[in-house]
């Protein structure tokens, strides 16, 4: 289960993405978009963010999480993804590096368990095969 920190660094990102890349992340009335796969619309597409930290806190290499399901029907869309790359600075976040992705243009995932809990297979994706 992600951290209560994580998911405070990933929503920054969210809206830095959002910003960066002129994606709507709420609809006509100013209410949140309700979706499931994905984060925000641009021009009436689809857009996905993922965030990763540079380095987690055991050294190891950030990777984002891809889910099987999700990415199907955002490559359906024409769909985009909005990477980014993050370090955690002080109490706040550091964004280190963002780019934009079509969903058909990620590299080939390998699908595996461990997204069980959105019902689907995720892909881990690392920060060099994106940037």
């Amino acid at each position: 289960m992600p951290s209560h920190k994580a998911n405070k660094h990933g929503t920054a990102c969210e809206y830095h993405l959002a910003d960066r890349y002129n994606v709507r992340l709420v609809d006509e009335d100013g209410k949140r978009l309700d979706t499931s796969w994905y984060d925000g619309l641009k021009d009436g597409t689809p857009w996905e963010f993922k965030a990763t930290a540079h380095r987690h806190a055991d050294g190891n290499p950030g990777n984002f999480k891809i889910y099987e399901t999700y990415h199907g029907k955002l490559q359906q869309q024409g769909g985009w993804y909005g990477f980014a790359v993050y370090r955690r600075r002080g109490t706040g976040t550091q964004i280190l590096k963002t780019t934009a992705v079509r969903a058909s243009r990620l590299p080939t995932l390998r699908w595996h368990g461990g997204g069980s809990h959105r019902d689907s297979q995720q892909a881990k994706v690392a920060i060099g095969d994106v940037f």
